[in-house]
């Protein structure tokens, strides 16, 4: 099955792959297709977070969205798919809603990575005060709706981001929460102007692949 990757990055750094747990906060957009890839390089064991089940308007963009599981609780849908995969990876399923009150019950486990892929701005505070406390590594997610010009994001401190409301506004709320560093994937693409929030399949897609590639090569390196 990973033969092919092993071409690539060689044995040695496919098993530190294959070896890892890394925990996906949310399985909407951007933390489905970190899933799929994750699932695809051969991580071990898989936590995975969400309370939400599949919509309609989920078909748009997220991978585990089809006319067949409408209704279905994401998490579930998400274990069969990655089993699908590869039967050897491990999957924790939480069906549970992220917030700062439950997260340490949540991260009860030794985490080679977190991935922050929820929406919710309370929770992203909560998540990266919790893993600065616990000296958890964790990359977050910030926003890709609005926007459909060519994407192109990249991986930076969240002091450093511009042209993202999310990030402006999570910056000043990890600072009163004592959060020195967080470690973000973003892009400059200014969002659209609209009455309610759109997004359009690549978007999530390669914020995605970019968190999965910071993430692979922090842990091979």
């Amino acid at each position: 099955m990973f033969s092919r990757t092993n071409r690539v990055i060689g044995e040695e750094k496919l098993n530190k792959i294959i070896s890892s747990h890394i925990v996906v906060l949310g399985l909407g957009g951007v933390g489905g297709y970190v899933v799929e890839m994750l699932t695809r390089l051969g991580v071990k064991k898989l936590t995975i977070v969400d309370f939400d089940k599949v919509d309609v308007s989920n078909l748009n963009r997220q991978i585990i969205a089809t006319n067949n599981n409408i209704n279905c609780y994401k998490t579930s849908e998400f274990v069969s798919r990655i089993k699908s995969i590869n039967p050897n990876c491990e999957v924790v399923e939480k069906n549970q809603k992220i917030s700062a009150e439950n997260i340490s019950e949540l991260l009860n486990e030794k985490y080679d990575y977190v991935i922050d892929a929820i929406d919710d701005i309370n929770a992203k505070v909560g998540v990266a005060k919790y893993c600065q406390e616990n000296n958890i590594k964790l990359v977050s997610s910030m926003g890709t709706g609005n926007r459909y010009k060519m994407p192109q994001f990249e991986v930076a401190d969240i002091s450093k981001t511009s042209y993202d409301k999310l990030a402006k506004k999570l910056r000043k709320m990890l600072k009163d929460n004592g959060v020195e560093k967080l470690n973000v994937v973003y892009t400059k693409e200014p969002a659209e102007q609209t009455e309610s929030l759109g997004s359009v399949v690549y978007y999530p897609l390669m914020c995605a692949g970019v968190i999965v590639s910071f993430v692979t090569n922090e842990i091979i390196k």
